[in-house]
């Protein structure tokens, strides 16, 4: 099968084997999947991970233990735990200390004609839902993580910094609870692209910083988007960590001792509301599909995500 993996460079391998599920684990054929920062951050040594990389996509089923199962296209939840322990018996298996995560430790990824997952990480996807939709679930899961550990409803103003696919995603799901919210963004296009799906978003820099806001996001990719997140926060605010980078930045800590801001730190989330909100166009997607190019192109894909302005870029490996 093809496969696009990193073993200290990129490269899309052709000849790669079909994984072998273990137990209760199934099959699925990839049909659409998405390139994030995290595989970006990857590529540079974030977590030191080799093999094949992706998490975002959407697939058929070709096997599984459950036989209903079979024929279903599905999402998939991407932290693997044992089962077995504490974390995994309290439901909390995203934090297993044995655990695996799909294309970021120890198990191999989604940019692949084939994936292996546990069947209890699969979610059924609507009808109406597009492949294109369809493999934006995990992303827009993680920001509805953020509504599980903080009070966004009740916050008397919200601020998102960052307006790439994250900060897009991030918005549109707190906006959902909270009206006040406000989007920072930098780039005059992206900040256009985000009014266009009905967020407030406003450019940042010199006087059109806003004023500090009750719960800041960071959505900003970069660990130099913290310090500005941290003076954006209001005393006793709380400030929310998406950001994955590779590299770290010097940073005080004595404004939030100063300040006794709460600081999150967040990552997965829950499927159901994800595909509900996504099926019923609550969360839009489509304008943050910068291209969708061939499996055969996989390289060329990763490259534009990469480049400069870009969004979202998925690979499609439904044809043969």
């Amino acid at each position: 099968m093809r496969a696009l993996r990193f073993d200290g460079r990129l490269r899309l391998a052709t000849r790669v084997a079909v994984p072998r599920p273990g137990r209760g684990e199934a099959l699925v054929r990839v049909r659409r999947a998405g390139i994030c920062r995290t595989d970006l951050e990857i590529a540079k040594g974030y977590m030191g991970f080799r093999g094949t990389l992706g998490h975002e996509f959407v697939g058929e089923v070709v096997a599984a233990p459950t036989r209903a199962l079979v024929g279903r296209r599905v999402a998939g939840e991407i932290n693997c735990g044992c089962g077995r322990c504490g974390w995994c018996r309290r439901g909390e298996g995203n934090h297993c200390p044995t655990r695996t995560v799909l294309g970021i430790v120890g198990r191999d990824g989604a940019f692949a004609d084939w994936v292996a997952l546990p069947e209890e990480n699969l979610h059924p996807i609507p009808k109406r839902l597009t492949d294109e939709a369809a493999a934006f679930v995990e992303p827009v899961a993680a920001a509805f993580r953020i509504l599980d550990d903080v009070d966004v409803a009740g916050a008397r103003d919200v601020l998102v910094l960052g307006d790439g696919k994250l900060g897009l995603l991030v918005a549109q799901v707190l906006g959902l609870v909270n009206r006040r919210l406000v989007l920072l963004g930098r780039h005059a296009e992206k900040v256009a692209r985000a009014r266009r799906l009905g967020i407030d978003a406003r450019r940042g820099g010199g006087r059109r910083t806003p004023a500090p806001a009750d719960v800041v996001v960071d959505c900003t990719g970069s660990a130099a988007g913290l310090p500005e997140a941290l003076a954006l926060t209001r005393p006793r605010g709380t400030l929310v960590l998406k950001s994955t980078a590779a590299h770290g930045a010097p940073l005080n800590l004595a404004p939030i001792v100063i300040h006794e801001l709460k600081v999150v730190g967040s990552r997965c989330g829950p499927f159901a509301p994800a595909i509900a909100a996504l099926r019923d166009g609550r969360v839009r997607v489509g304008p943050l599909v910068t291209a969708t190019l061939p499996a055969e192109r996989a390289l060329e894909a990763f490259r534009a995500a990469a480049a400069p302005g870009a969004l979202k870029v998925q690979i499609d490996f439904s044809a043969a």
